[in-house]
């Protein structure tokens, strides 16, 4: 009798063990359209552009493999590089901070509990939706042109003001101005942030006679750091990678005088206007290596001024 309860219940794991691997199979099988895209258009690639970062290859003629010579070339031979790495880093430090901030400025506004906040906050995410596109470069470059939309209103105040997308030592202005009003996308994750602050916290400083001024430093900075965290690392990155304002505003190459010629427009005019694939391939890693570097200096950093919710900072 027990002979036969054990066969039984061998028979009955060995069905919950071919059950349990079915389902596995359907759930690997469902993962592999995703799997098969990871490693055919993204880890193949960067594996690619990996070998071709040392090779001389302009995309008629197999690759040729030349060691170290297009790092060296790029930072001891080429000056336009050391150019487009100085001015995408001044478009960085410029419209970085300035977005942030003017994201949360607005976000607080609309944490007030104004009337309408839903038709508000669609109003002011639809730049950062279209922002990007070659059409709002375009209209960008009329507005702040000579004769444009933005001179035409400082001239109701008698200011008489350049041509911005002309002269060479304004027109970065004018394309970090398009960065900060695509803050939208900023000022909704600050604006969830700021919802998730608890109100008692306000009312007992209040109570405490701390001043707004006070409390916006003391109490909204803190428990909004993390978020403060997270958009400042989303905004780097992707400011590193600006490219369309800079080719439409800069009419494709840079002008003028290279003052819109940014990293990653001169990576492509260089892999794909002069052929040299085995050299923007090199760039393109030198810009990962830069972006991966900035990334982990600020959350080095976060760990002095990032506030968990927990009663600790990062350290905790």
């Amino acid at each position: 009798m027990n002979s036969v309860t054990g066969v039984a219940t061998q028979a009955s794991v060995k069905r919950k063990q071919r059950r349990s691997l079915k389902r596995n199979m359907t759930g690997y099988l469902f993962l592999l359209p995703w799997l098969i895209g990871f490693f055919c258009m993204a880890i193949g690639p960067i594996l690619a552009s990996l070998y071709l970062s040392f090779t001389n290859y302009n995309m008629l003629k197999s690759p040729d493999w030349i060691g170290l010579h297009n790092f060296t070339e790029m930072f001891t031979g080429d000056a336009t590089f050391t150019h487009s790495l100085k001015l995408t880093f001044q478009y960085v430090f410029l419209s970085v901070p300035l977005r942030l901030g003017f994201a949360l400025a607005v976000a607080i506004i609309l944490n007030k509990g104004l009337r309408l906040l839903g038709l508000y906050r669609t109003v002011y995410y639809i730049p950062s939706l279209l922002g990007g596109s070659v059409a709002i470069a375009v209209v960008w470059k009329k507005i702040f042109s000579g004769d444009g939309l933005f001179n035409r209103f400082l001239e109701i105040f008698h200011i008489h003001a350049p041509d911005w997308v002309a002269n060479p030592g304004y027109i970065i202005y004018s394309i970090v101005a398009l960065s900060v009003w695509q803050f939208g996308s900023s000022m909704v994750i600050f604006l969830a942030g700021l919802k998730q602050i608890p109100g008692e916290i306000y009312e007992a400083a209040a109570v405490d006679g701390v001043s707004r001024t006070r409390q916006f430093m003391r109490i909204t900075l803190p428990l909004l750091s993390p978020v403060i965290l997270f958009n400042l690392v989303m905004n780097m990155i992707g400011s590193f990678q600006v490219f369309t304002s800079g080719y439409i505003i800069g009419d494709g190459h840079g002008g003028p005088i290279d003052s819109t010629m940014f990293y990653s427009l001169y990576l492509y005019l260089k892999g794909f206007s002069y052929f040299n694939m085995g050299y923007a391939s090199a760039m393109a890693w030198v810009m990962l290596v830069i972006i991966g570097i900035f990334t982990a200096v600020v959350f080095a950093s976060s760990k002095y001024w990032v506030y968990y919710g927990d009663g600790k900072d990062e350290r905790g």
